[in-house]
């Protein structure tokens, strides 16, 4: 199996076995019959991922990496909020009439900021320093922007990205308030450990290490048998996914210059319900 694999079999045991469960709590999430969707689950899950060693893309069913890279460029390299600018349709439900999911996400990375060293969004502060000044530990970026919360659609669940050099690696932690385990867990993962290859690339780093820090990570009651049934299956070799080499500029990328091969995977789960 693949060590992402491994570890997200390991996540789902332990919040099933350990987890506390929410039933009867007021919650806000509910199903879309109107009933409320309560949850297992287990506070401060850690993963840690080596891009040394493979892709972490877990092989129990298909995450479709080229459609989670295309999210990512969406957020981090078009800076963008409109659903309009983005292929799949995982933000209908929270897009307005205009497409706009409001000030979230790619919103936040665009805003200029004023430095001594001129006028810079969160991307190119982040790029900038990891070009001359790679051994600082202020390289970061944050979207959970509390001015703007209530102009915001969906408050952010990836909210924060610290970039960190060792050698010539490039390291990340992806912080994370809220996690649904079986429809966004190894999405995430998947996004984040492209973000890092690209930046890597570019910076003139090899990628390292993608630290994901999970603060509630959780199955909701109707994804109980669903996850069961997952991580009972056969598993595969983790693919390998390459990046275009001849990439130079972050804003240069797209989702084709990433090469996915022997990605071998279980039959994929059609129509998880999804709390809103």
């Amino acid at each position: 199996m693949s060590k992402a694999d491994e570890i997200f079999i390991a996540m789902c045991k332990s919040i099933i076995e350990e987890g506390i469960s929410t039933e009867g709590e007021k919650v806000r999430p509910k199903w879309p019959d109107g009933s409320y969707a309560y949850t297992i689950k287990k506070f401060g899950v850690v993963n840690r991922y080596n891009l040394q060693e493979e892709f972490p893309a877990i092989t129990l069913r298909k995450t479709y990496i080229k459609s989670a890279v295309d999210e990512i460029l969406w957020i981090w390299q078009k800076k963008s909020n409109n659903i309009n600018d983005l292929k799949s349709h995982i933000w209908d439900e929270w897009a307005d009439e205009d497409g706009s999911i409001g000030k979230a996400y790619g919103y936040q990375l665009g805003v200029k900021h004023h430095y001594k060293e001129g006028d810079m969004d969160q991307v190119d502060r982040v790029l900038y320093d990891l070009k001359e000044n790679p051994y600082s530990r202020r390289i970061m970026t944050n979207i959970y922007v509390h001015q703007d919360l209530s102009e915001m659609n969906l408050y952010p669940c990836a909210y924060s990205v610290t970039f960190n050099v060792t050698g010539d690696k490039l390291n990340a932690i992806l912080n994370q308030r809220s996690q649904d385990v079986l429809a966004a867990g190894n999405w995430n993962v998947v996004q984040y450990a492209a973000l890092l290859m690209m930046i890597a690339q570019v910076t003139g780093f090899k990628p390292g290490e993608l630290v994901h820090v999970i603060a509630d990570a959780h199955i909701y009651d109707k994804h109980i048998p669903i996850v069961k049934e997952l991580i009972k299956r056969e598993t595969y070799p983790a693919p390998k996914v390459t990046l275009n080499p001849e990439v130079k500029d972050f804003y240069k990328f797209t989702v084709d210059d990433f090469k996915v091969e022997d990605y071998k995977t279980g039959e994929q789960i059609k129509d998880i319900p999804i709390a809103i």
